[in-house]
């Protein structure tokens, strides 16, 4: 029989997990082997008592309490992946509750295609209602970005702004096998912003060869918590989204002609944006402007790291690649998750 393990990394929130188990104990029968692998990341709650109560009452699946005491999303994961032995392993998140088909919907994906990695539908579930500055173009900010209800295949080239992010997704064993797990120096950290590890990963599949699949019946719900709907969150999250991505361009060099160390199309698009702005102070469109302000935040954090690592480099005597000599790597595509959304 088949073998899927679901991983989720957590810390501190045992609250939330106990919601993510009990919507996972909920699933209907995917007719593989399930595992449940808890990545607990060293916390001081009752998270250990809450996982032991979930794998008490739903009996139906094999559990795995996974106890990793480095700090960082990214260490738990990979500790999850050491000790996981499903051929294909699926990851959520502790504020996700997936719908009863989730796991089903990925199984046949996998048993029916030869797809390397599956992509599922994101949905909010709003602790409070969203703002009128907030609009569908900025979803990606918290996670919950809608790819749609059609099915769509994914891979170099096709489709690549359909990106998987660590609240649905699913890879074969195989691959993670032969490509590695997440960059312990990228993923969430205690009481910081930094991100950034699944679209490491994602690029890295790119990278390599590899295609998927979006299945948009295969649904989560992610809570989305009312002190996120704040535009202090959305600055602070845009700018630094901005950095993650500078540095994730240097790992994957692609040709494109550049300006002061920046590529041209992103100045163009910075300009784009600066003149959309003004046209939204002009028309008093509240939803524009900040959607605009929030796509220059993000660009200003671009540039700051792009330059920074450029002086760092010059300072250290070694050489940068240069763009026109790198090798074709895949597009850079976490800006799409909620800057090129709506354009």
């Amino acid at each position: 029989m088949a073998s899927i393990s679901v991983i989720i990394a957590t810390y501190n929130r045992s609250g939330l997990l106990r919601g993510a188990l009990d919507a996972l104990a909920q699933q209907d029968d995917p007719r593989v082997r399930v595992t449940i692998v808890v990545a607990d990341n060293a916390s001081t709650d009752d998270t250990r008592a809450v996982y032991d109560g979930a794998r008490s009452r739903a009996t139906q699946f094999d559990w795995l309490w996974v106890h990793e005491p480095r700090a960082g999303k990214s260490h738990a994961l990979n500790a999850a992946l050491a000790r996981s032995s499903g051929e294909w392993l699926a990851f959520t998140d502790d504020d996700v509750r997936p719908e009863p088909g989730w796991l089903a919907s990925i199984a046949r994906a996998f048993a029916e295609t030869d797809a390397d990695f599956v992509v599922g539908r994101i949905l909010p579930i709003w602790q409070a209602p969203p703002p009128p500055w907030l609009t569908p173009a900025l979803y990606g900010v918290l996670g919950v970005p809608d790819n749609g209800a059609t099915a769509s295949a994914i891979g170099p080239g096709e489709n690549e702004h359909i990106m998987p992010i660590g609240t649905n997704m699913a890879v074969r064993r195989a691959v993670v096998d032969r490509l590695g797990g997440f960059r312990p120096d990228l993923g969430k950290l205690r009481s910081t912003l930094r991100s950034g590890e699944d679209h490491e990963f994602y690029l890295r599949l790119l990278h390599h060869g590899c295609r998927g699949v979006y299945l948009p019946d295969a649904r989560v719900r992610h809570l989305v918590p009312a002190d996120r709907l704040a535009r202090g969150y959305f600055r602070r999250w845009c700018y630094q989204n901005g950095r993650n991505v500078a540095t994730l361009e240097a790992s994957y060099p692609r040709r494109t002609p550049l300006l002061l160390g920046v590529p041209r199309y992103k100045w163009r698009r910075a300009a784009t944006d600066a003149i959309g702005l003004g046209g939204a102070f002009a028309g008093r469109d509240p939803a524009a402007r900040f959607r605009r302000s929030a796509a220059l935040l993000w660009f200003a954090g671009y540039v700051r790291e792009t330059w920074c690592a450029r002086a760092a480099l010059g300072r250290s005597g070694a050489q940068d690649v240069p763009r026109d000599a790198a090798t074709p790597g895949p597009r850079t595509v976490a800006s799409s998750r909620f800057l090129d959304a709506g354009r």
